[in-house]
């Protein structure tokens, strides 16, 4: 499963919640990686309208936010030179947090080292698919 250049998730039921690639603007990541290098770290907790920040980048369907779970930690990755954490996987869960007035999410943040280990292209990686 793969998203468009604008960010888009697919979330195709015949697919695990992590068999994707979350892709924004020139850069990509493989969220199962990420999601494989997510269990090295202590869940935490994020303001939904900070964390959320970049919504107005990625398209979400509506209908299938309303199905996700809210208590599934939403994963996030530090980019160089930018002082806020990139979601990339739980975009419908924001979405549907916003929606339903919840102000804070489980999050998962991982460092640099695993940023860069799950990142597919963008930056100075020039890989094709």
């Amino acid at each position: 499963m793969s998203g468009d250049a604008t960010g888009t998730t697919s979330h195709d039921t015949e697919h695990g919640p992590y068999d994707q690639v979350f892709v924004l603007l020139g850069w990509a990541w493989d969220v199962a990686a990420a999601a494989r290098a997510s269990t090295r770290y202590t869940v935490t907790h994020a303001n939904v309208s900070e964390i959320g920040a970049l919504g107005a980048l990625i398209r979400v369907d509506a209908d299938y936010a309303e199905t996700v779970d809210l208590s599934r930690p939403l994963l996030a990755v530090p980019l160089p030179e930018v002082r806020t954490p990139i979601v990339i996987d739980g975009w419908h869960r924001i979405h549907k947090a916003r929606e339903t007035g919840v102000a804070e999410l489980p999050v998962i943040f991982l460092d640099a080292h695993d940023e860069r280990a799950c990142r597919l292209m963008g930056g100075s990686v020039r890989r094709r698919w």
